[in-house]
């Protein structure tokens, strides 16, 4: 059997870091404004949702290159605790009645993974190496 923990890293990061920039290019040509409108209905200022770029093209592109890869992780998995709670609590405890799966099953994976990223790092195969403590 093959194992190769560098390669595990680079599908996780890989995989992560694509999926969420879709959504932040996504984002770039839809604006932000449906993010600031539930801010505000939180109580909380609309600029913040500008973090929304921060959390899904920063933190993704830190992740795919492999540079800074704890640091983008730990950006995008705020960020999936802010949509989480923005826009998915009601869902929380609540599961799919169609598959019986956890109904934000999506968002779950997409933090759970950003965490195991945070706690592993870039691995071998990225442009900053296994070196660095973000990385």
């Amino acid at each position: 059997m093959i194992k190769s923990d560098d390669t595990g890293k680079l599908i996780l990061r890989l995989a992560l870091g694509i999926l969420i920039l879709l959504h932040g290019l996504f984002k770039l040509s839809s604006g932000v404004g449906g993010i600031a409108g539930m801010l505000s209905q939180h109580g909380l200022p609309a600029f913040l949702a500008y973090g929304a770029y921060v959390g899904e093209i920063v933190g993704p592109l830190l992740i795919i290159l492999g540079i800074y890869t704890r640091l983008g992780a730990l950006i995008i998995a705020v960020n999936m605790v802010v949509a989480i709670l923005l826009a998915h609590s009601h869902q929380i405890a609540a599961l799919n009645a169609q598959t019986g799966g956890w109904q934000i099953e999506l968002q779950g994976m997409f933090l759970f993974t950003a965490l195991a990223l945070m706690f592993m790092g870039a691995g071998r195969f990225s442009l900053a190496g296994s070196g660095g403590r973000w990385n």
